[in-house]
């Protein structure tokens, strides 16, 4: 499906997402590009996931653009308008390639935890902000740089960054392009949280919502994906018929009678 340039592991619930590229901080090129969509797509159903992990190999999570694919949007040839149309053709999807691997994440019906380490640069900052959780090491460095190269951000991050920063935040950052540290990506929200280990905690994190329901899980995204800006009716009626499925269900019954008995769950 992907080669070697994206790695997954499902064991226990839990799927470990790697950008498998280490060598060039996980650069994208566009075999990159197609592989991280086409993980994205093919995990969207495999029922034994109930969160995942993305994360990358090598020093860094992803430095964004890799310098060859840039050097051959810059030179303005043959080449270079055939990479523009395969990245930014829509066909039939709400998304062209490059919003895709971000705006996959979201799509996915399980929870998403990014672990940043290393650089986020361009379209690495863009894809972690894809992710439902973020988690970056102390030495992790963010940058919104597009703008470095006479470009915007245009991977996904309308429908994503507007739930994390504040506009004028998001501005700031993106016409400065300036590099950032994790101490002010958890200030101002861009990182969940801050850890010695990154992909440690990750999987800590992600231990303990295997644990709970997969049913309560999936449902939990989709009614905060959906339900976070939507107006009081829209709101509650998505509250009350994503309850109305989980109420009695195999899943919800075990959930509580393994709260009762003081036991470990055993979900289906």
């Amino acid at each position: 499906m992907t080669g070697e340039l994206i790695t997954v592991d499902v064991s226990e619930g839990v799927a470990e997402i790697f950008l498998n590229r280490g060598d060039t901080h996980n650069s994208l090129n566009l075999e990159m590009f197609h592989a991280i969509a086409d993980c994205g797509e093919a995990l969207k159903h495999n029922a034994d996931i109930r969160v995942a992990i993305l994360s990358g190999k090598g020093p860094s999570f992803c430095s964004g653009l890799d310098l060859s694919l840039t050097k051959s949007l810059a030179e303005k040839g043959v080449e270079g308008k055939k990479i523009i149309e395969e990245l930014l053709q829509h066909d039939d999807s709400i998304a062209n390639l490059a919003q895709n691997v971000c705006y996959v994440w979201q799509t996915l019906p399980f929870p998403v935890v990014a672990a940043v380490h290393g650089v986020a640069f361009g379209g690495g900052f863009q894809i972690a902000m894809g992710c439902d959780i973020r988690i970056a090491s102390r030495d992790a460095k963010f940058s919104i740089m597009e703008s470095r190269w006479g470009l915007i951000p245009d991977m996904a991050i309308t429908q994503t960054i507007p739930n994390v920063l504040r506009k004028d935040q998001a501005l700031e950052l993106a016409l400065t392009a300036r590099i950032f540290d994790s101490v002010e990506a958890e200030r101002i929200g861009v990182v969940t949280s801050v850890a010695e280990d990154a992909l440690g905690s990750a999987r800590g994190l992600a231990g303990v919502i295997a644990m709970k329901s997969p049913d309560a899980v999936r449902a939990c995204k989709r009614l905060f994906n959906e339900g976070w800006n939507c107006g009081p009716r829209e709101g509650f009626k998505l509250e009350a018929q994503l309850q109305r499925t989980l109420l009695g269900s195999v899943n919800q019954r075990e959930a509580a009678l393994a709260g009762l008995e003081k036991r470990p769950a055993q979900f289906k």
